[in-house]
């Protein structure tokens, strides 16, 4: 949204409330204009998280969402072309599902006996677990991950719903891979270092210092309280799949595809996976999730 404030910003239009007909401009300009970042247009998956994100902030806003319908023909255009050209960018580059034996090799990189590596650990676990996006686990307090008899109740922010739920994570059957087990050790691990209130997971230096200062031209930068960026918990994932030696595209949607893979696999229904991870009725992100995991175990060719 920033970056479409700017650009109306530049352009004469106004963002919020956008009209339809910006919107659409908005989308043709990003098809063409390279950025900065990679020195070439979008891809058409992040122009949709544009799109998206425009939306939710006018929504946020109590304002009327513009609609999108222009905005889309020229995205569908703008695959077309991609296509036709053969460029890489018209196929989505989908995170690797960590499915349980790729998240015990993973967990086979950390040093679970270090502050770094309990919360590394409990990042993994929850995060697949609980199907969550690294944006969502990072804005969990230590308050929001209560222990029951049964196992953990995390109450998190679903980022795409807006609505908080409660998660129910039970006890693993295996204690090295128990989301339980590795919960406690990090609230121990972090009330020895003094740390018994505030973010679940916090930057923690070589040291083994729990949010160390940081500056930047001698003045402080980052949440100070230490909270992990989304970006950040990211990095978690990608280094743990890089340590372990993982072949493919491991990022902290890893863990989210990761669950809906293998609770499908297990024979989960498409309800019931959907309401654990927080997916809107209908999510297509969902959907293509669940037909990969389909593709081998519910093959129409089988038995031909």
């Amino acid at each position: 949204m920033t970056a479409f404030a700017a650009w109306c910003a530049s352009t004469g239009r106004r963002p919020l409330p956008a009209t339809a007909e910006t919107v659409t401009e908005y989308v043709a300009y990003l098809t063409l204009t390279p950025s900065g970042r990679t020195g070439r247009p979008l891809a058409p998956s992040s122009i949709e998280r544009a799109i998206a994100a425009i939306r939710t902030a006018h929504r946020a806003a109590g304002e009327t969402a513009p609609e999108t319908m222009g905005a889309r023909k020229v995205l569908t255009g703008y695959r077309r072309r991609l296509a036709e050209t053969k460029d890489p960018a018209a196929t989505p580059r989908r995170a690797a599902p960590a499915v349980p034996d790729t998240l015990r090799a993973m967990l086979d990189t950390l040093d679970r006996g270090t502050l770094a590596g309990a919360r590394d650990a409990l990042l993994l676990l929850l995060g697949y677990a609980a199907a969550a996006r690294v944006s969502e686990l990072v804005t969990l307090d230590l308050a929001n991950v209560a222990e029951t008899e049964d196992g953990l109740l995390v109450t998190m922010r679903r980022w795409k719903t807006h609505h908080d739920q409660e998660v129910a994570v039970p006890y693993g059957k295996v204690p090295a891979t128990c989301p339980v087990r590795a919960s406690r050790a990090l609230r121990t691990a972090m009330a020895s270092a003094g740390r018994t209130a505030g973010p679940l997971f916090v930057r923690i230096d070589r040291h083994g210092r729990i949010a160390p200062p940081m500056v930047r031209k001698g003045q402080p930068i980052g949440d100070p309280t230490g909270r992990l960026t989304p970006a950040a918990a990211a990095d978690v994932v990608t280094r743990a799949a890089d340590a372990a030696g993982l072949v493919g595209q491991w990022t902290g949607h890893s863990l989210r595809r990761g669950f809906a893979t293998a609770a499908r696999r297990n024979g989960a229904n498409l309800e019931r996976i959907g309401r654990h991870g927080g997916w809107a009725d209908g999510s297509r992100a969902l959907l293509a999730y669940i037909e990969d995991a389909d593709r081998w175990e519910d093959n129409p060719v089988a038995g031909l």
